[in-house]
């Protein structure tokens, strides 16, 4: 490694994975996924970051990100990220504005660690050595022999002591099957393995609330987004009211979202993406904040993108084990974790120990 290596290249690919079955929640359904992923590099070392977000992210990134950050020096990832930030000022920093930040900031700290040959939760500068996790999918496109054998692999073959499904179907309408799968899962999962679930914003505030206190003998411990991310006064109400921990957060991307959360005394867990928040760096800053107001902090989704920054966060609980991702991540990458026993062990090798398997990835992608 040079004294002072720059960045020399920001190169930006797309890739769109069908889905291996139809998947919906509370409020949306879909049948592939498309991942957005950066290559940065600095002399012979690349680092990877991406999100999963719109084809459109890619042209954000080489038209409004990349101009401001090659040729920065590769180690100063905090002036990067500032750069970043004053380059979109006038296309507004929410949205896949952000998911776009993300996807080159995570790129960053993982070339960062890759040339001083560290591993990047090192680098970060770890708490722990493992970081736990919770099975998630449950989709409610499923039918009963899917949900039960998705639960079966995560709980009673992998040992993961917690697991998560979807319910506000079709918007919150189909309460009675909603009670009906989360009492299937609990029969499924026993009486050892905690229960959550994520409305996806798809009730009321008083509809959450009654769902909850009809299936209060499930011991259901974890509370997702049982209204709206951005219904700070519903989510109040409802933590107020029901014995599941309340979280929300996965949408936000920028500082302020999550200290208006945080200040609304709405939530017992914050919820970040890493993807989607900002990159490493604004993940950092929002995990303190939350510590700041006496939170916790649950990394969303994009596990392989998440697992270092999670071993270095104090406040951090758990991260999600998300179907989806998995699937495409252990696809794409080599250097992929095992979440038996329900904790994921961050790779020793530099950077995020990931490497990319062009081969298989070719079929997919589409820019």
């Amino acid at each position: 490694m040079g004294s002072d290596p720059a960045i020399d290249r920001l190169d930006v690919s797309v890739y769109r994975v069908p889905t291996d079955a139809p998947e919906a929640d509370g409020t949306f359904a879909w049948n592939s996924t498309t991942m957005v992923l950066v290559q940065a590099q600095a002399g012979d070392a690349t680092g990877l970051g991406w999100t999963y977000a719109p084809a459109a992210c890619a042209e954000m990134i080489t038209e409004l990100l990349r101009p401001g950050v090659v040729g920065l020096p590769a180690l100063d990832v905090g002036r990067a990220s500032v750069a970043m930030l004053q380059a979109v000022r006038n296309a507004s920093r929410p949205g896949a504005v952000g998911y776009a930040i993300s996807a080159v900031d995570c790129a960053l700290w993982d070339l960062k660690a890759r040339l001083l040959e560290l591993p990047l939760h090192r680098l970060l500068g770890a708490v722990r050595n493992k970081v736990q996790v919770y099975g998630s999918g449950g989709f409610t496109s499923y039918d009963d022999r899917q949900l039960a054998d998705q639960l079966t692999g995560w709980a009673l073959e992998q040992g993961i002591p917690r697991v998560k499904i979807k319910i506000g179907e079709s918007s919150g309408t189909e309460t009675g099957r909603d009670l009906a799968r989360m009492r299937l899962a609990r029969n499924v999962i026993g009486d050892g393995v905690e229960l959550f679930v994520d409305a996806n914003g798809g009730y009321t505030a008083k509809h959450a609330i009654r769902v909850m206190t009809e299936a209060r003998d499930l011991a259901v411990r974890w509370l997702e987004e049982p209204v709206s991310s951005d219904n700070l006064t519903g989510l109040r109400e409802v933590r107020d009211r029901v014995d599941a921990d309340v979280a929300a957060g996965e949408y936000g991307t920028d500082l302020l979202y999550y200290q208006r959360m945080c200040a609304a005394d709405a939530l017992d867990c914050v919820q970040a993406d890493v993807s989607r928040c900002g990159g490493i760096t604004q993940w950092l800053r929002i995990a303190a904040v939350a510590a700041a107001h006496g939170l916790e902090i649950s990394g969303h989704c994009a596990p392989h993108l998440s697992a270092h920054v999670a071993a270095a966060t104090p406040n951090f609980r758990h991260l999600e084990w998300f179907h989806d991702h998995v699937r495409i991540e252990t696809m794409f990458f080599d250097g992929c974790l095992d979440p038996d026993g329900g904790t994921l062990t961050p790779s020793a090798a530099p950077g995020n120990g990931l490497s990319l398997r062009s081969a298989d990835m070719a079929a997919y992608r589409i820019r």
